[in-house]
């Protein structure tokens, strides 16, 4: 392997004598020292991979020119170390590599060249339910009845780790994966392949971002996109711009991590920096300890950006000591970064690069604050929580509203919960659970929701027995040092058990509130509230029967639940009362970060997570268990409501079909702004009223056999009716929210199946219109697969999240994007038009395409394929197309 650019430096170990490296610091001109840091993994990745990608002297000096190329969408391509996946993405995923193998053979090729080639780690973590809770065996109630409801799954993903080389599961039961990532998987530099390089990561979830906090570079990709990744394609990506977030000062003693990164989500969003790089560095970093930084990295998705970097610093490396990795390798990986100039030092601002732009926020006004009703960017000082969720009641329908009238805003309904009487309001809490990756990692937040914990009981104060009160740790390593630390059985007497290991509530996996519950809100048509320790508040995804969902600390998360309700000003008022008649105020409990750290450096050690880690993949006796087929090729069940040969490749032939106009569309959909992935393709509880439950029943399942949508990625018969199934959905053409649109030709309102069943029958090819920040949220790629196989063709809307547009391109669906200062609005377009997109013969990237409507208007927009290799993808009818075809000959 040679570049002009690069010296190849042998050995870095004496003891290693086969680690290469290439030395990019001792470039001749001095503008890799300008790069940002994250820049240069791009070009370490690039060079790296220079014979295998044909890279050109024109690519490396593209990246060397970085701040002059950013603008003029030159892409490079580069090849990630790693791929990780969840089993909600990582399902469909294997699912699409069998029916590869399937197609390939079709084609006469040989079906095991579809196989990753790059190493694949996938965790089980989405399955999981808090179908149990409060009990002292919740936790071993809940993996068993996961392992009865997705048994086909796990079954056939334990063929996928043998059938594949390079593919790793992670059993249920290990904890979450991007904790897993961070504690256990990264490897920060890697050695393999007789050289040193940096470890990068791309993933099948949207918080893959978290362990660019441990200085991996990651993001989150569509699954379509990682599963290219995995049979060897590079990624081809614009070059980025960098946000330079400069961070100086100190945190106030009250304010936890989730606060910081609450702050820093709301700032930057109002900064924009979707599709950007944001790469923090200042003095203030190295106030942050690295569960710190991951927390900050994990809502990378919340505020648009593609990756949120903190580069390797001495914090890094003691992190990698601590949770127990090889000490000698940990050496090693100091001394390939300092040699490369890559170990980074915050204090230091002559190491500060050159930055698109720079922000930057002073950690001392950060103020302890949650986000919501229905945004994670949407955040709220906790002083202010009372006022602002008073304001949301009786707003007009919105992120921030829910449009009661005045006179119901104080309405009260009184119910029943084990024989005892209780009521319910406006903002009273039902649902409050330490949850998800983006906190649970954090032992500083967990720790202190712990200590507050032990002073709330010690205090007197209780949380009401039906508020659904739950913990799921990120790992076992939590319950290990809050077991340690003598805190576990104080969250226990507030409710706050285990109850699994894995996203559960934060991505919907909340379970059955009780029924007399349930019937109260309904009666009494309340905003219930959630409170969770998660990322993400959407509509509908948290819970059904809570239309309020707010982001918040760990200890915050007990607080509410202590309070009962969300309309309590804790400077004011009190907590609660206890047994001697004496006012208890959050001030009276709340620990200090002092207390916290001095607790994490007690109990926080490396022993805790070698003695969890070392077993990891051998400790789940029911996953040992499990009986699966050892075929190359796997042996499709007709009978399967979980696994099915997906559709996608049906009538595949060697030979490319030029794509057409498209002609007469209908407007399946007519959307506003911020439909999220959620919206398009639920995750969670599957209605009993809708078209996948009718396809489930008609298969000879009951309801309670259902699960969730989540779980049943792995048929495309359940995804499709699935599609635009969420009850939040708000369409334009009708008047409240619901999963439903009209027909129009026969102007029948029906569910979004079934109408785009009588249009695919009718022949006539669909589009959907939408506003800003279409599909932002989740990297689902059945957020793209499902609006296929419904029968839409292309997307039309002001922007995209650059995930959604890039598993859109995947499956050949057309991202078209309203030119500058147009919308619909300024178009007059009422959705109800015919339209017909003018594909040219000859595409370019971001080309405009002309539109005509059967009114006689004619306008223009642009066909939001960014790259050349994207336009490969097209003319194939999408990636998996374009690699089968690649494997077959």
């Amino acid at each position: 392997m040679s570049n002009p650019f690069v010296q190849i430096v042998e050995p870095l170990d004496p003891k290693q004598p086969l680690k290469k490296f290439f030395n990019l610091s001792k470039l001749e001109d001095v503008r890799y020292a300008r790069l940002p840091f994250s820049i240069r993994v791009l070009l370490e990745a690039a060079i790296r991979n220079c014979d295998e990608f044909l890279v050109k002297k024109e690519d490396v000096e593209n990246i060397l020119n970085w701040k002059v190329m950013q603008h003029k969408n030159v892409e490079v391509p580069f090849k990630p170390a790693r791929v990780i996946l969840q089993d909600f993405t990582g399902v469909p995923a294997v699912v699409d590599f069998a029916a590869m193998r399937d197609a390939v053979k079709k084609l006469g090729g040989d079906p095991e060249k579809i196989n990753p080639i790059c190493p694949a780690d996938l965790v089980i973590d989405h399955s999981i339910q808090v179908d149990f809770n409060r009990q002292s065996d919740s936790l071993q109630k809940n993996q068993d009845l996961e392992f009865e409801r997705n048994k086909e799954r796990f079954e056939f993903l334990k063929w996928g780790s043998q059938a594949f080389k390079n593919l790793r599961i992670i059993p249920p039961g290990s904890g979450i994966i991007h904790q897993v990532n961070l504690e256990y998987l990264a490897r920060v530099v890697m050695d393999q392949d007789g050289f040193y390089y940096p470890d990068s990561v791309v993933g099948t979830d949207s918080h893959t971002t978290m362990i660019d906090g441990l200085g991996v570079l990651g993001w989150g990709v569509g699954g379509i996109e990682a599963e290219a990744v995995m049979l060897g394609q590079p990624i081809s990506m614009v070059l980025p711009e960098v946000v330079g977030y400069k961070l100086v000062g100190n945190p106030q003693p009250l304010v936890t991590s989730t606060d910081i990164v609450l702050t820093i989500t709301k700032h930057l969003r109002q900064v924009g920096v979707v599709g950007k790089f944001v790469e923090f560095f200042g003095p203030g970093v190295a106030q942050l300890s690295i569960a710190d930084r991951a927390t900050i990295a994990n809502m990378c998705p919340e505020y648009g950006a593609t990756a949120a970097y903190f580069p390797v610093d001495d914090n890094s490396i003691g992190y990698l000591i601590q949770t127990g990795r090889n000490k000698e390798k940990v050496m090693c990986t100091k001394m390939y970064l300092e040699a490369v100039g890559m170990l980074r030092d915050f204090k230091n601002p002559s190491q500060d690069p050159d930055f698109t732009q720079v922000v930057e926020l002073d950690l001392h006004t950060v103020v302890p604050c949650c986000s919501g009703p229905k945004r994670p960017q949407d955040k709220v000082a906790v002083s202010d929580m009372k006022k602002d969720f008073e304001t949301c009641l009786g707003a007009k329908q919105g992120f921030k509203g829910f449009q009661i009238a005045p006179d119901r805003h104080n309405n009260v309904v009184k119910f029943n919960f084990e024989g005892c009487g209780f009521e319910l309001a406006h903002g009273s809490v039902v649902i409050a659970a330490i949850t998800s990756c983006t906190n649970t990692s954090n032992p500083s937040v967990m720790l202190g929701a712990g200590l507050l914990a032990k002073r709330a009981v010690e205090a007197g104060l209780t949380v009401k027995p039906y508020i659904k009160t739950s913990l799921s740790p990120g790992s076992g390593v939590v319950t290990y040092y809050l077991r340690e630390s003598g805190v576990m059985r104080y969250l226990s007497q507030l409710g706050f058990d285990v109850v699994g290991y894995g996203c559960m509530t934060c991505i919907g996996n909340s379970g059955p509130l009780p029924e007399s519950v349930v019937e109260a809100i309904t009666q009494g048509d309340l905003v219930a509230v959630g409170v969770l320790s998660g990322n993400r508040n959407f509509e509908g995804r948290v819970h059904p029967n809570t239309r309020a969902n707010y982001l918040a600390s760990p200890p915050l998360v007990i607080a509410y639940a202590i309070a009962g309700t969300i309309r309590i000003d804790f400077e004011k008022e009190p907590l609660g009362v206890n047994a001697s008649g004496k006012k208890i105020f959050l001030k009276d409990i709340w620990p200090t970060r002092n207390d916290i750290q001095a607790v994490e450096r007690q109990f926080v050690i490396p022993g805790m997570f070698k003695e969890v880690y070392e077993k990891i993949e051998t400790v789940n006796k029911a996953w040992n268990a499990l009986d699966a087929p050892s075929d190359k090729l796997y042996t499709w069940n007709p009978k399967s409501t979980y696994i099915k040969s997906p559709p996608f490749f049906d009538g595949l032939t060697l030979a490319l079909q030029t794509p057409k106009t498209i002609e007469d569309a209908y407007v399946l959909l007519s959307f506003g702004d911020s439909v999220t992935t959620d919206h398009i393709s639920p995750a969670g509880n599957i209605a009993r009223n809708s078209p996948a439950a009718r396809y489930l029943t008609s298969r000879g399942l009951t309801p309670r056999e259902f699960n969730s949508y989540g779980s049943r990625r792995g048929n495309d018969a359940v995804m499709a009716r699935g599609t635009f199934a969420n009850i939040r959905l708000v369409n334009k053409f009708i008047d409240k929210q619901g999963p439903q649109t009209i027909h129009f030709p026969s102007g029948e309102i029906l569910d979004v199946f079934d109408a785009a069943e009588r249009y695919k029958q009718d022949g006539h090819p669909l589009i959907v219109l939408a506003g800003k920040e279409y599909g932002a949220g989740s990297s689902r790629d059945w957020a793209a697969k499902g609006p296929f196989l419904l029968g839409v063709k292309a997307v039309l809307a002001e922007s995209y999240e650059r995930i959604h547009r890039s598993n859109l391109v995947g499956m050949g669906v057309i991202p078209l994007q309203y030119l500058p200062g147009e919308d619909a609005g300024t178009l007059g377009l009422t959705g109800r038009e015919r339209y017909t997109i003018i594909i040219p013969e000859k595409l370019k990237p971001q080309m405009n395409v002309q539109i005509k409507l059967n009114t006689g208007k004619t306008f223009h927009a642009i066909m939001r394929f960014d790259t050349d290799v994207e336009l490969t993808y097209f003319h194939n009818g999408g990636i998996l197309n374009y690699m089968i075809r690649k494997m077959a000959s």
